[in-house]
């Protein structure tokens, strides 16, 4: 799926017309805030097929109406039954028993959000995953949300979804009691705008023309004393390592010593004590020796091996990735990826701070230009139905691009090396899931739920011979108890976090779990097995 940039706060805001906001700004207001106009159109552009209308479907379903989701599906053929009407809020109480579960729901989930389409379809899942018809429309969603199906039907299922790599997303929900775990099933998920925290390099060690031009024209000794105050930390940095360099081989603070050095002459350059600037740059010295050209992450991608099962829609990604690398190799270029416009926050002044925020919005468009050249040159074709919004977006983020590899469900439970191993590794998380997927197993059969039963299913997973942890013997018991409770609070928690996954997915924006995501509501703790 394309997307274009994400907007900053101050383009998001600026783009709204002057004057009274109309209702659907006013409605999204805080979201557009969060992932911009480009997340929220691919989320009005989704359409989500929920089987089950339970108690944990319908709040999953009500965090995504709220947003804004395009359509839903609710596919569902059982009847309200009175434990139905107990726990779940999007069914008229005592009025819905006797009724088909999933259209007492859409009523009430469309009550909460007027622009969303939903419906509700009366068949069994398993009806349509034997006809070719049936197989097509199941495909035909953007992400696919399944709660405590059971593994007769999850399997083939899963199996139909992950044969095609251009099928949807499925995200599996499985909940007992006040235990619950969650799988999301992808190929591949690119993710160009994670939102990450880390700042991005400002170019202290390869400083571009201007930039080194500023530092070396600042006459320190003899400046006003106001104006040195408020140099900016960036400047300074640069300034001293242009002077440390000319004195040492041209090469970087290495050893302790020459760090605290590096330090201490940037401290000398203060003309008066109090100075914030200079002690703020003394602070950011481990930029000079902590800054990689490429981090490490980035550059593995470039290594990444092809997937023959990538989604189609990720070539464009790919496309965009090896076009970075041809960047970064480029014997003209920095050796570096793109320089980011965006600054942090520094002790200066307003002259000197967008003197220096221009003058790195300057450079990033000329290295952007650079970059839409190399990328015309090496894929044409795609290059010419590439959104422009799109290159913009990849390089504006280069810095925190990520590439996520998942796995089918149900693939841990075959990999018995792999779950061994997570035992060891993850012996709380692992024991949970475990259980939960013996509980599956044996309500597929049809089996009676015991403790006894739980712990020889989980044997046959593991082996006879493996160590189980103590904390099997917990999650066992709270499943025997509650094997098909589906409370409400633990469907409240699981609509948040679940919802707030398929929209990271939805809007590729942020960055998705990758593995089993475990949640006990009695100990609160969450966990995610890869």
């Amino acid at each position: 799926m394309s997307t274009s940039e994400s907007q900053d706060i101050e383009e998001a805001t600026a783009t709204i017309a002057p004057g009274q906001p109309d209702d659907k700004t006013r409605r999204y207001d805080r979201q557009l805030r969060i992932w911009a106009a480009s997340g929220q159109a691919a989320l009005e552009a989704s359409r989500i097929l929920v089987l089950s209308s339970s108690a944990t479907s319908t709040s999953i379903l009500k965090n995504l109406v709220l947003p804004g989701i395009g359509h839903f599906s609710i596919l569902d053929s059982t009847l309200t039954t009175p434990a139905d009407a107990g726990n779940n809020f999007f069914l008229n109480a005592s009025q819905s028993i006797g009724k088909p579960r999933a259209q007492e729901a859409v009523p009430l989930l469309r009550e909460l959000n007027e622009s969303v389409q939903g419906e509700a379809v009366i068949q069994d899942v398993k009806e349509l995953l034997s006809t070719d018809q049936g197989k097509d429309w199941l495909r035909s969603f953007s992400i696919i949300i399944a709660h405590n199906l059971n593994n007769d039907v999850l399997a083939p299922l899963s199996t139909l979804l992950w044969a095609n790599p251009n099928g949807p997303p499925l995200i599996s929900v499985r909940s007992a009691g006040f235990l619950a775990e969650f799988h999301i099933q992808y190929h591949e998920h690119s993710v160009s705008q994670s939102h990450s925290e880390n700042a991005p390099s400002l170019r202290i060690t390869r400083p571009f023309p201007a930039l080194l031009e500023w530092a070396r024209s600042l006459d320190l000794q003899n400046m006003d004393p106001t104006d040195h105050s408020h140099i900016p930390m960036v400047v300074i940095l640069v300034r001293a390592l242009d002077e440390w360099r000319k004195s040492h081989d041209g090469s970087l603070p290495k050893t302790a010593a020459e760090k605290k050095e590096f330090k201490n002459s940037i401290l000398a350059m203060k003309i008066k004590l109090d100075e914030e600037n200079f002690e703020e740059a003394e602070a950011q010295a481990w930029r000079v020796w902590s800054e990689p050209a490429v981090p490490s992450d980035i550059q593995a991608l470039f290594s990444l091996p092809p997937l023959p099962t990538s989604p189609q829609h990720n070539s464009t990604f790919h496309a965009l990735l090896q076009s970075l690398s041809a960047f970064v190799s480029d014997p003209s270029g920095p050796g570096t990826l793109p320089i980011s416009a965006t600054l942090p926050d520094m002790k200066s002044d307003t002259k000197n701070y967008v003197r220096l925020q221009n003058l790195y919005r300057a450079h990033a468009e000329v290295e952007k230009t650079k970059f839409k050249e190399i990328f015309a040159a090496k894929y044409p074709e795609i290059a010419k139905t590439t959104n422009p919004d799109e290159v913009d977006s990849f390089v504006k983020n280069a810095h925190h691009i990520r590439v996520l590899r998942g796995k089918q469900w149900g693939a841990l439970d075959r990999d018995r090396e792999a779950i061994v191993n997570s035992l060891t590794s993850q012996p709380r998380e692992t024991a949970t899931h475990l259980a939960l997927s013996a509980l599956s197993n044996l309500l597929s059969r049809n089996a009676e739920v015991t403790i006894d039963a739980l712990n020889a299913e989980v044997l046959s997973t593991v082996g006879q011979d493996v160590d189980l942890p103590e904390e099997l013997e917990a999650a066992v018991g709270e499943i025997a108890r509650a094997p098909t409770a589906d409370l409400p609070n633990t469907a409240a928690f699981l609509g948040g976090l679940v919802a707030q996954e398929a929209i990271k997915v939805i809007t590729e924006q942020y960055v998705p779990l990758n593995g089993y995501c475990v949640v006990d509501l009695i100990d609160s703790w969450t966990g995610v097995i890869n």
